[in-house]
């Protein structure tokens, strides 16, 4: 028994030795294809391979992010755009959340609404735009309403499908225990589909950023969407990609916290 122990025991360290190197091996080659791209790029400029105006390079987009973080531009509008794109996932995904609880919780209430969440999710939002302008003006509520018209539609869909999923087996059995409808949901519903929404949540990450940079390019003077619609109208290409670099690593970093609450939440309930 003992040596079978031992050798289970090492047979298991070297399987997690292996997925340690693995791991590191992906993040080095990750690293390695973005440092190869930059250079390609930057190389690429330099050579005139390519119109450094137009495509810009490294170099150009380095020295313009030192340019708008020296003067503060930079830092107030990635938090303008960042507070309404929080703002907007917050509201979208519990104000999905409580919809699909309701639609789950009245069949009769679900039959009848499901088919117009469907048709409003696959209606582009863009096409709102004008008619959330004038009933919400031209500020941070129209910018976050627009994120939230994104994030709510989805986030309904995804989490009815998940409760209506959920072990019908189970469900029957605490009906047959003299369960209501409310028990049912918070002792089995609501944790079955924790992954679920945890899942959705890295979803909204994209679809709230998404919302708000439609938001700011349609009505705002202020945030990354409106620098981005500026730097295209006065033809400042490296402007554009630097907000666009900003934008994705502001969007990395929501989605990295989401990631490591999913780790934590997940656990707690297994």
């Amino acid at each position: 028994m003992k040596n079978n122990k031992s050798t289970f025991t090492r047979e298991h360290l070297l399987y997690l030795k292996k997925l340690r190197t693995q791991k590191i091996a992906v993040h080095a080659t990750q690293i390695g294809v973005l440092i190869f791209f930059l250079g390609l790029w930057e190389l690429a400029a330099h050579l005139n391979w390519i119109d450094s105006f137009i495509m810009s390079c490294p170099s150009r987009i380095w020295a313009t992010l030192i340019e708008i973080s020296a003067g503060g531009t930079l830092w107030y509008h990635a938090g303008v755009s960042t507070l309404e794109t929080l703002a907007g996932f917050a509201i979208g995904t519990a104000l999905g959340y409580v919809i699909a609880v309701i639609l789950w919780w009245n069949n009769f209430l679900k039959d009848v609404f499901e088919p117009y969440v469907v048709v409003l999710n696959s209606l582009p939002k863009i096409a709102l735009g004008p008619i959330i302008i004038i009933w919400a003006g031209t500020g941070k509520a129209a910018i976050i309403t627009m994120a939230v018209l994104i994030s709510v539609v989805i986030t309904t869909i995804t989490m009815l499908n998940g409760f209506a999923e959920t072990d019908r087996e189970k469900a029957l059995l605490l009906r047959s225990m003299g369960a209501n409808r409310f028990q049912i949901f918070v002792k089995l519903v609501a944790p079955a589909n924790v992954p679920t929404l945890m899942a959705m949540l890295k979803i909204n990450v994209g679809m709230s950023w998404i919302g708000t940079i439609m938001g700011e390019y349609l009505a705002s003077k202020e945030g990354l969407g409106y620098l981005l619609v500026y730097g295209s109208q006065v033809f400042r290409l490296d402007l554009v990609m630097t907000c666009t670099i900003v934008l994705c690593a502001l969007a990395g970093i929501m989605y990295g916290l989401v990631s490591i609450l999913e780790k934590v939440v997940v656990k707690n309930f297994r």
